[in-house]
Parts: structure tokens; C-alpha cells; sequence
């Protein structure tokens, strides 16, 4: 029998897919199963027909997102501007599988790009108005930041070691000095305001535009109710110049939520910096700090 919490995804196949259906929702068993073109490496997501999805994740960390998720998309989307993953159905661990797995409905939609949105500051806005239209969610009840939205929404001091030792493993190839000061600026404020909703990972994976616009956001696998200084990463990792001035102004955060945003953004970098993209990250990240210094 396979071993999937060591093996990861190995084991997990539309064969796995159909047989599950089978037992759990025969009446899905004859859709055809095939595995979506764009998959992430938490989960391994399968099309069901043209309609569904089964979603089955890799390891026993990514679990607790189905649970969470099932609960919560019905609740988040009436207040959200743009469409979410529905939730259709929770299946069992089964055939060796070990996890609970979803099924969702098919969201159409390109996977965003600098290639497939027509204008940045427009795409800047709308996800200015998604994340604050999740902020204006009611909180209550919602699962505090923890180890199920891997620490996104609580303070980015979780990942101080981690940070520190990236940092002397890149001395040399980026100011270390600089980015320490980031750090620390970082850890030096808080979020004191009531814990709002965040999504935890609002990068240009889980954004689908359709002629060229936002349309829909997933994957709330790290969402969770907290500090949302990690939805502003976006920021870095997909705008510049004028587009980030646009999402800046949108998104109306004050001065410490965007000091803790550089933080998660320069904290990802680093301990991805083997990366194509995480280099201009940490300098954009690193520049963006020194506009912030008073003369």
C-alpha cells in the first residue's frame, strides 16, 4: 500500500480518484477524471466532467484546509465581488488514501499573468476591493491564524529563525543588513485592531481573470481570521511602479500592515532566493523599505 503521508503525491491518480467516487458519490463514478493542467504541490486536483472537481491533498498538513473550507466558502461568498471555490461535497479517507478530499465546482477562468490581464492598474483595484470586501467579512467564529493557514494572519515573527538563518546563509549576495532592519521594522508593530478575514495567499496562482480581468480567487487553503498584512504581498511579487501606487491607495492599510507585508514578502524570498523571482522580490522589497525612512 502506498504510504502517502511519506510519498506526497506519489499514489494519488485519477484511478485513486475514480475509486473513491465509486464508494463515496457513485453518483459521479462515470464522469471522466483528468487532472487539471495548472496543480499546485498541496493538493492534486482532478476534473470531474465539465462541471466538478476533486481535490485531494498531499499531506497531512494540507487536511485541516478541507474541513476549514467546506465550512466557510458557503458563508464567504455572498459578501465576496468576484467568484470562490463551491464547496459540493466532503469525501473520506478511503483505499489507503488517509485524507479527508473535496469536491468543488469547475470556476473557468486563465490563471493571472502580466500576459493575461489587460491593464495592471485595473487588476490592482480589483483585488483591492476583494481583499477588503474579505476584510468587511464577519469574523466571528472564524478560525484564528495558526497552524492551519501556516501562520499567514498571525505576527510574521513565527518565522524569525528561519528568516535569520536565510539571511546568513545570503550575506553576500543581498544587503543582509538592510533586510534585517526590514525584518525588524516589521516586528516592531502590530496588528491591534480586531482580527479580520484573510486569504493567505493571494498570489497570481489563485487569481482567474476572463477577458483579462479578475473573475474569481481560490484556493483559501491558508485563509483564516487575523492580521491581513499578508494579502498585500501581491504587492511585490506582481506589481510595480504605477500598479502598486493603484493597489497602495485601494487597499488602505496603514503603515505597520504594509511594514509586516515587506516582512512576509522579503521572508519568502529569502528562503526561496534559488528562485527566477524571488532576487527581484527581495530588491523591491528592500527599496520599498528605504522610501519609507524620513529624511
Amino acid at each position: 500500500m502506498t504510504d502517502f503521508h511519506q510519498d506526497g503525491r506519489a499514489g494519488i491518480d485519477a484511478a485513486l480518484v475514480r475509486r473513491l467516487l465509486a464508494d463515496q458519490f457513485p453518483q459521479w463514478a462515470d464522469l471522466p477524471v483528468t487532472p487539471v493542467k495548472i496543480d499546485g504541490w498541496d493538493n492534486r486536483t482532478y476534473r470531474l466532467g465539465s462541471d466538478l472537481t476533486a481535490r485531494l491533498p498531499t499531506h497531512e498538513a494540507y487536511a485541516a484546509a478541507v474541513h476549514k473550507e467546506h465550512e466557510w466558502l458557503p458563508i464567504l461568498a455572498p459578501s465576496l465581488p468576484v467568484s470562490i471555490p463551491e464547496a459540493v461535497a466532503k469525501g473520506e479517507p478511503g483505499h489507503g488514501y488517509p485524507h479527508h478530499w473535496a469536491v468543488r465546482r469547475w470556476i473557468d477562468g486563465r490563471t493571472s499573468s502580466h500576459d493575461t490581464v489587460a491593464d495592471l492598474s485595473d487588476f490592482a483595484r480589483s483585488i483591492a476591493e476583494f481583499i477588503l470586501a474579505l476584510q468587511g467579512c464577519d469574523a466571528t467564529g472564524g478560525p484564528a491564524a495558526g497552524a492551519h493557514s501556516f501562520y499567514r494572519g498571525a505576527p510574521p515573527e513565527y518565522y524569525h529563525d528561519e528568516t535569520m538563518e536565510a539571511l546568513a546563509v545570503l550575506k553576500g549576495q543581498v544587503d543582509t543588513d538592510l533586510a534585517q532592519e526590514v525584518w525588524e521594522t516589521a516586528l516592531g508593530t502590530s496588528w491591534g485592531r480586531p482580527p479580520v478575514w484573510f486569504h493567505g495567499d493571494i498570489a497570481s496562482g489563485n487569481l482567474l481573470v476572463q477577458d483579462g480581468r479578475l473573475s474569481a480567487v481560490i484556493d483559501f487553503g491558508t485563509s483564516g481570521v487575523g492580521d491581513p498584512a499578508c494579502d498585500l504581498v501581491i504587492a511585490y511579487t506582481f506589481f510595480s511602479g504605477a500598479s502598486r501606487e493603484v493597489f497602495r491607495d485601494a487597499v488602505r492599510q496603514d503603515a505597520g500592515t504594509w511594514a509586516r507585508a515587506r516582512a512576509w514578502a522579503l521572508w519568502k524570498a529569502l528562503i526561496t532566493y534559488d528562485s527566477p523571482e524571488s532576487p527581484r522580490v527581495v530588491t523591491e522589497v528592500l527599496a520599498d523599505h528605504l522610501s519609507t525612512r524620513r529624511p
